[in-house]
């Protein structure tokens, strides 16, 4: 990038945002790569790459590269649980869900695949699990025990990992809709309302 294209990437935006302009823009650039096809390779020199930054800029926000790493995961969390808050029905969260992780398959991988695969998200996956299972336990208000609501959603979270892993490695032979009716027929089956595959009411 030369200094004349540098010039006007930032035109128009004010002194005080610009930090957080590259920082979203690494992030980015850390999706993709962490998200990308086979074992991921996330190095400071790629990331600053892929965002179009120099590594001075990587630094003025991340003290190293698994620091970065870990803020990535963390970015790709924070937009799971956003758009699974926003839900108001169980077939709403899981389609929210699935086009966020599964039609964008990137940060899927990043989401579900990555901390099996980089060491810097060793203990990451089950940080965040935590938060997921409490988002879930709090939507399933049908079921009144705070001891069955519990296992309900711990087992619900579990299972529904296991379905979008097996799902984004290509291990499941089945179209979209089947998958999401699936999905929401086991949210709506466990959470106390029964209902059958396919049904869309």
């Amino acid at each position: 990038m030369t200094s004349g294209q540098r010039q006007r990437r930032w035109t128009g935006v004010p002194l005080e945002d610009r930090q957080l302009k590259r920082r979203d823009e690494l992030l980015a650039a850390g999706i993709a790569l962490l998200g990308g096809e086979g074992r991921p390779t996330v190095t400071v020199r790629a990331v600053c790459r892929g965002a179009g930054l120099t590594e001075r800029y990587f630094y003025e926000s991340f003290a190293d590269r698994d620091e970065f790493v870990r803020a990535v995961y963390a970015e790709v969390c924070q937009q799971a649980m956003a758009a699974l808050m926003s839900a108001t029905t169980p077939r709403e969260a899981v389609e929210r869900f699935v086009a966020l992780m599964v039609d964008d398959p990137v940060r899927g991988r990043a989401l579900l695949l990555a901390p099996e695969a980089e060491p810097a998200l060793a203990n990451c996956g089950s940080e965040w699990m935590p938060n997921f299972i409490e988002l879930l336990q709090r939507k399933l208000t049908a079921v009144t025990d705070p001891a069955i609501q519990a296992m309900t959603a711990t087992s619900l979270i579990g299972g529904l990992t296991a379905l979008f892993v097996a799902y984004l490695n290509g291990r499941l032979p089945t179209t979209r809709e089947q998958f999401i009716d699936y999905c929401v027929a086991m949210l709506m089956d466990r959470s106390g309302v029964a209902v059958r595959a396919g049904n869309h009411g």
